[in-house]
């Protein structure tokens, strides 16, 4: 892979979030789609992740406040391409996989592409976030009226739409406001099935009771606000391309 600068044209920006993943960086990168750019966002790792990503040929940024959604809005923001990818950089999710989760936004088939976790060992995702993520998907069906199974973190839709939902939230309920805004908004939301593995190194989050009690929080939190009173429509327009 070549790293290719902001200004490079891309189909797709794939955005991994990124706190020492030292161990598991070459194996995501060397999986990216060809021809697609990797961003990575480097969120104050004391490991090598940064040198190793920039090495591989990712266009790596920096974001130093800690959280998983000041992550990913940094690598969005970092995004030029039409349609943004995001995935963990943590190897749990096989990058090769992304084609299967970005093509119904890039044939305009849908808006929002989530890529429901399917684990292939019981260690790949703990019972206790298994079955947080059970309850998350109930409120979510009964605040929204969509019927996920996961808020799975492999997922694509357009650039510009998204920026336009004015996500504010930087901690672990990033990715729950974007579903529910775009939901809000009236956009398709899909799912599709991707293998889960377990994760290289330690998990910040759901690895541990506190991390997974923390991210309740933090999603209820998301689930509580009120529903914006100008969607995002026509001006952005989902599903067109534009």
């Amino acid at each position: 892979m070549t790293e290719r600068p902001p200004s490079s044209a891309s189909p797709v920006d794939v955005v991994l979030p990124c706190l020492d993943e030292a161990e598991a960086l070459p194996w995501v990168l060397g999986r990216i789609p060809s021809g697609w750019r990797a961003i990575v966002v480097d969120n104050g790792s004391v490991d090598s992740s940064a040198d190793i990503a920039r090495a591989l040929g990712a266009y790596v940024v920096h974001e130093p406040r800690r959280g998983f959604g000041a992550a990913c809005h940094t690598g969005l923001t970092a995004a030029t391409a039409d349609v943004v990818c995001f995935c963990d950089c943590d190897a749990s999710l096989d990058p090769a996989l992304l084609p299967a989760v970005g093509g119904p936004v890039l044939d305009g088939s849908a808006d929002l592409v989530l890529g429901r976790r399917r684990p292939v060992t019981r260690r790949a995702w703990p019972l206790h976030a298994r079955l947080a993520n059970l309850e998350l998907a109930r409120l979510i069906r009964r605040r929204t009226g969509l019927r996920l199974h996961d808020l799975g973190p492999m997922r694509a839709a357009r650039r510009r739409p998204l920026l336009a939902l004015d996500l504010t939230d930087r901690r672990s309920g990033y990715p729950l406001q974007m579903v529910v805004r775009a939901a809000d908004a009236g956009w398709r939301v899909a799912e599709t099935d991707v293998p889960y593995h377990p994760r290289t190194g330690r998990s910040k989050v759901t690895g541990t009771w506190r991390g997974t009690w923390q991210a309740v929080r933090d999603m209820r939190a998301v689930l509580a606000e009120r529903p914006v009173t100008d969607p995002v429509t026509a001006a952005t327009t989902p599903g067109t391309g534009r």
